[in-house]
């Protein structure tokens, strides 16, 4: 089983750029799909991007697509969220979650059993 911790999280002015990373430990990385999620407040946990264990595969949300990229670098147990052109509306604590399976990938953050502990992303309009 990995552990996750996330990083990079930040205040930013809207339309700036920030790159999260969430790192692994642990010798299984790549046996798991990648996701990122984000919660604001008073809000539920909502799903932001998945990669699988390759790399090959990606998923988003609409709301992000365009702006945001999901990736990872196997060598390194590290999984990436670069965002641009943020907006207020992307404030939120933002989680980095490993799926169940290597291949598969899941919007549903009741899929992901392992978790990091968050970190907060503040846009400023």
């Amino acid at each position: 089983q990995v552990q996750l911790v996330e990083s990079g999280g930040g205040l930013v002015q809207a339309g700036n750029s920030l790159r999260l990373s969430c790192a692994a430990s642990g010798r299984t990385f790549n046996n798991y799909a990648m996701g990122w999620f984000r919660q604001a407040p008073g809000k539920g946990r909502e799903f932001v991007a998945a990669i699988n264990f390759s790399a090959g595969s990606t998923v988003y949300a609409d709301s992000v697509k365009g702006r945001f990229t999901i990736s990872r670098d196997n060598v390194k147990n590290s999984v990436y969220l670069q965002m641009n052109s943020l907006t207020p509306e992307d404030t939120a604590v933002y989680y980095c979650a490993a799926g169940p399976t290597a291949y598969r990938l899941y919007r549903s953050a009741a899929s992901y059993h392992i978790w990091g502990q968050g970190t907060q992303v503040t846009v400023s309009s």
